[in-house]
């Protein structure tokens, strides 16, 4: 008897309301329905591909990591061949890695202290042309920056400070173009140079003490400077 309730029940037609639901969900599908499943797929497609994506990034870190650890080795051994070779590793297979901007820093440091002035050009070179990060960038270019005015070859430090110096680096790039004026007896173009680092230096800050001797040897002092220009302007807002 129950089951003669049950298949009643489940027999029982739909009322107008109800077909009418039923319907609009029908003819909603037909349209829509292909769109909906094409949206559906996409999305699941584009979340596999953003998972995939950052364990094939945490390998490559891993894997960067334990190379980065290998240039180390060779850095504390001294060996200058095994540098060179850790480092193009590194280049060749995590070259967008930190990992591997800091690895052409460290070493372009070892081979500078070691006198390997060549190869400290050369991983300094790369790292300032290459580098992701815009702030090894600007770091790769001062050192290298550094290393050609030792050189003497001051037009081309200019042109290395020229570009792809980041604005927290600009001051420091302004002192090193305006060591190579001196270091060229452009007397007018190295003050203008220091007094731009100098401005850009924050107060109290060590390196700025270390510019204001320099504009101090080219006979000019910037605390006064900045004495004169506040009592200008204090006298122009009366």
């Amino acid at each position: 008897m129950r089951a003669d309730r049950t298949r009643l029940f489940m027999a029982k037609p739909l009322n107008l309301d109800e077909q009418e639901q039923l319907d609009d969900i029908k003819h909603f599908w037909k349209k829509y329905g292909n769109l909906i499943t094409g949206l559906l797929t996409a999305v699941l497609l584009v979340v596999a591909s953003w998972y995939g994506y950052q364990a094939w990034k945490n390998n490559q870190s891993a894997q960067a990591g334990a190379l980065f650890a290998e240039v180390e080795r060779s850095v504390q051994s001294g060996d200058a061949e095994r540098m060179t070779r850790s480092l193009e590793e590194m280049k060749s297979r995590f070259a967008s890695t930190v990992y591997a901007q800091q690895a052409g820093l460290l070493i372009a440091k070892t081979q500078y202290d070691k006198g390997n002035l060549d190869a400290a050009k050369a991983a300094l070179t790369w790292l300032s042309q290459n580098a992701s990060d815009e702030g090894y960038k600007s770091i790769a270019r001062l050192r290298l920056a550094s290393i050609l005015i030792e050189s003497k070859s001051y037009d081309q430090a200019l042109e290395t400070l020229s570009s792809g110096i980041v604005k927290d680096f600009q001051a420091l790039a302004a002192d090193r173009r305006g060591d190579i004026f001196s270091l060229q007896g452009k007397k007018a173009e190295a003050k203008l140079a220091y007094e731009t680092a100098y401005k850009g230096l924050e107060e109290g800050a060590q390196y700025r003490r270390l510019v204001e001797v320099k504009l101090n040897a080219l006979g000019e002092d910037p605390t006064l400077a900045a004495k004169v220009n506040a009592n200008a302007s204090t006298e122009a807002k009366k």
